[in-house]
């Protein structure tokens, strides 16, 4: 066994810049997943369904581009 100070001196790789969009999406479904007691892969499905039954041609109501938690009196 060698002694921590007398091995080699490994080169740092820098970290790969991560999408913050996809990070974010996998922890939601992680905790999905934990919520409703499923795996992950039936989450992706879920999601699928959900986008499958939206109909993106037309949409009744625009959504609001800002949203607002301050109620106006």
């Amino acid at each position: 066994m060698m002694w921590p100070w007398k091995r080699a001196a490994k080169q740092i790789e820098p970290r790969r810049a991560a999408n913050t969009s996809v990070l974010e999406l996998d922890t939601a479904k992680e905790i999905l997943a934990e919520i409703f007691h499923i795996r992950t892969d039936d989450v992706d499905e879920m999601i699928q369904m959900r986008l499958a039954e939206q109909d993106w041609g037309e949409q009744k109501e625009p959504r609001p581009a800002i949203f607002s938690l301050v109620n106006s009196l």
